[in-house]
C-alpha cells in the first residue's frame, strides 16, 4: 500500500471545507489532514470541531497564523492547502516552498504583478510545484468546449465573445465580506474572473499578450443607492430593522455555517461577514468590459456584472468554419451558506454548432453531480488520488495559474490608466 500523503491547511473560512472535507471522507486512503492553521482561533476550533463531529475524522492539530512556520517545522507536511484572503496567498505559498513543501492554492493564485513575480521567483528559487485549483476547467461542458476547439470543429477561433452574470443573491455577496476592498482580493477582474480568464486560456490552448479594460462601481456603494432614492442605510445587518426590511441583508443568525464560521467568532479578528452592500468603504467594481488579444491571435470581448437576474454565462466562438455558442445557468449560491454541491452548480446547459454551410445542431454533454458545473468531484479526484491520463491537460500548473490572474491585473491596471497593457511586461518566469 502507498504512502499517505501528509496535508496541512492555511485559512479555515468558506472555501477551506472543500478542501479538508474531501481528505477526510473519500480521500482518507491516500492523504491525510494533521493540522489547520488560522489567524482565527474560534474558527480554527470550529473547523476542528467540524472534523471530528460531521465527517467522523481524527482530531487535528491547530496552529495560529504566526506560528505557520512552526507548524510546518513540526508537521513536515508533503503539501500545504493555501485558503486564506486572497492578498496573503503569497505569503503562505512562498514560505512553504521555502520550508521544502509543494503547494495546493486555492484561486486566484494571488492579486497583482508583485507578488506573482514573487512567487515565480521562488518557484526557481526552491525548485517546488505549486497547483492552482481551477475547478471550472472540469465540468463535462467546459471540458466538451476545449474538446470540440481542439477537434476543429469550428476551425481557426478568431474572436469570443464571453459575458459572465453574477445575479443579486451570488454577487451581492462580494461587497458583504473582504472582497469589497481591492487590496484583499484585486477586485472581481482577479479573484472572480481568474476562473473565466483561465476557461478561455484553457479552450484556445493560447495565452493573453494585450489587455484593455473599462469599469467601475455602478450598482452597489452608498452612492448609487442614494441615486436611486434609497434614504435608509446600516453599516451591517446583524441586529438592525432596516436590513431587516432589505432584500440585500444577510442574517447570519440563519445559517448554521454561517452563524458558527463568522458571527461566533468576531471578537477574535473583528470580521463582520454581514456588511451592507450598500455601504461606504466598497473599492472593488461591479460592472466590467474587457478585451483581449491572444498570442494565437484570437480576441475576446469579455464583461462581468454582478447584479443581474440569473446566474451563469453566455461565451460564443466565432471561427474560420463556423460558430460555436454556449449557455449556463447556474444555481445561486451564498459562500458557506449552503451545501457546497450548490456552489457553481448547473441548471441549465447548452451547447449548439453553427457551421459555416451546414445546419446547426445541438452538442451532446455528459452529465455530472457536484459543484461548478460537475467539476469540483473531478478535481478533487485529480488532487487527492491518481491522477488519471488527462489529453485535455486539465491540471493546472503555476503557469497557468500565473496568466490566469494577469488578464485581471492587466485588467486593473488598465482601469487605472486608460490604456492597454501589454501581458509579457508584467512578470518573467
Amino acid at each position: 500500500m502507498a504512502t499517505k500523503k501528509k496535508y496541512v491547511q492555511v485559512g479555515t473560512g468558506g472555501r477551506a471545507r472543500f478542501f479538508y472535507s474531501a481528505i477526510a471522507t473519500q480521500f482518507k486512503e491516500t492523504s491525510e489532514l494533521t493540522a489547520i492553521c488560522d489567524i482565527n482561533p474560534g474558527r480554527m476550533e470550529y473547523t476542528k470541531r467540524l472534523l471530528q463531529e460531521k465527517y467522523g475524522y481524527h482530531e487535528v492539530r491547530t496552529y495560529l497564523s504566526s506560528d505557520f512556520e512552526e507548524m510546518i517545522k513540526q508537521e513536515k507536511p508533503d503539501y500545504v492547502i493555501v485558503t486564506t484572503m486572497d492578498r496573503t496567498h503569497h505569503t503562505y505559498i512562498i514560505r512553504a516552498m521555502e520550508l521544502g513543501c509543494d503547494v495546493i492554492s486555492e484561486k486566484p493564485m494571488t492579486i497583482d504583478e508583485e507578488k506573482c513575480q514573487d512567487i515565480l521567483d521562488a518557484i526557481k528559487r526552491t525548485g517546488r510545484n505549486l497547483r492552482v485549483t481551477f475547478n471550472y476547467r472540469y465540468a463535462p461542458h467546459n471540458t466538451k468546449v476545449r474538446e470540440l476547439i481542439m477537434d476543429g470543429v469550428i476551425g481557426d477561433v478568431h474572436s469570443v465573445h464571453f459575458e459572465w452574470l453574477l445575479n443579486t443573491e451570488h454577487g451581492a455577496d462580494y461587497f458583504r465580506r473582504w472582497h469589497r476592498d481591492k487590496r484583499n482580493s484585486g477586485g472581481l477582474l482577479v479573484h472572480k474572473a481568474t476562473h473565466h480568464f483561465d476557461l478561455v486560456n484553457f479552450w484556445l490552448g493560447s495565452h493573453p499578450k494585450t489587455v484593455f479594460a473599462m469599469g467601475g462601481l455602478y450598482f452597489y456603494g452608498r452612492e448609487n443607492a442614494e441615486k436611486r432614492g434609497v434614504t435608509e442605510f446600516y453599516q451591517r445587518s446583524l441586529d438592525n430593522e432596516v436590513a431587516e426590511k432589505d432584500y440585500f441583508g444577510l442574517d447570519l443568525r440563519k445559517n448554521d455555517s454561517l452563524r458558527n464560521l463568522y458571527l461566533n467568532n468576531e471578537a477574535y479578528d473583528g470580521y463582520q461577514r454581514d456588511q451592507s452592500v450598500f455601504g461606504d468603504g466598497i473599492s472593488i467594481e461591479d460592472t466590467m468590459g474587457v478585451m483581449v488579444k491572444y498570442q494565437n491571435k484570437a480576441i475576446m470581448t469579455y464583461s462581468l456584472n454582478a447584479y443581474l437576474p440569473w446566474e451563469g454565462f453566455n461565451v460564443v466562438f466565432n471561427g474560420s468554419k463556423g460558430r460555436l455558442e454556449v449557455k449556463v445557468v447556474e444555481k445561486s449560491y451564498v459562500n458557506s451558506g449552503g451545501k457546497q454541491s450548490d456552489e457553481g452548480a448547473v441548471k441549465q446547459k447548452t451547447i449548439i454548432v453553427y457551421p459555416m454551410f451546414g445546419a446547426p445542431y445541438k452538442v451532446e454533454i455528459e452529465e455530472s453531480e457536484g459543484g461548478h458545473g460537475g467539476g469540483d468531484p473531478v478535481l478533487l479526484r485529480d488532487i487527492f488520488d491518481k491522477p488519471s491520463d488527462d489529453k485535455f491537460n486539465r491540471a493546472a500548473s503555476h503557469v497557468d495559474g500565473a496568466m490566469s490572474i494577469l488578464t485581471g491585473i492587466a485588467g486593473n491596471i488598465s482601469l487605472r490608466t486608460g490604456l492597454p497593457v501589454q501581458v509579457d511586461q508584467l512578470v518573467k518566469f
